[in-house]
């Protein structure tokens, strides 16, 4: 992590992709303790099969958090002004991510330089997880 300066940043330039382990069953079950989300889908896969899964899926916000991980791999975590996303597709057990940033806007405003980052996880297959946006002030 490194204080971003707006200048030395351009629209298109792409933030350095971070490439998660591939998720556990084990992950889930720390996430789910960390997190308070006990649902069974989570971490039985039983339960999950007789919902119509074909099994655990990992939690959105486990999946969010990976996202956050890169955001904060990038820039100081004072900078960080917005970070939210979209779920978009299931991620299950055995499914290796990449998050990914690419600079989507530069303005000032108000005194303040920002810079709007698009992010997402996207598995090995190409299909994106879940896909936002971050905005840094520098």
């Amino acid at each position: 992590m490194s204080k971003i300066e707006f200048d030395k940043y351009e629209v298109g330039q792409e933030l350095p992709p971070l490439k998660v382990d591939p998720v556990t069953h084990a992950n889930l079950v720390r996430y789910a303790g960390a997190s308070g989300d006990f649902n069974p889908i989570h971490n039985d896969p039983d339960f999950a099969r007789k919902t119509g899964l074909d099994g655990t899926i990992a939690h959105g916000m486990f999946v969010m958090a990976q996202i956050g991980r890169l955001c904060t791999a990038w820039a100081d975590q004072k900078q960080i002004r917005e970070f939210g996303v979209t779920f978009k597709a299931m991620t299950k057990p055995g499914q290796k991510l990449t998050c990914s940033g690419k600079i989507k806007r530069k303005k000032e405003e108000n005194g303040e330089k920002l810079l709007t980052v698009a992010v997402e996880a996207a598995d090995e297959s190409g299909e994106v997880k879940a896909s936002g946006e971050l905005v840094v002030v520098c």
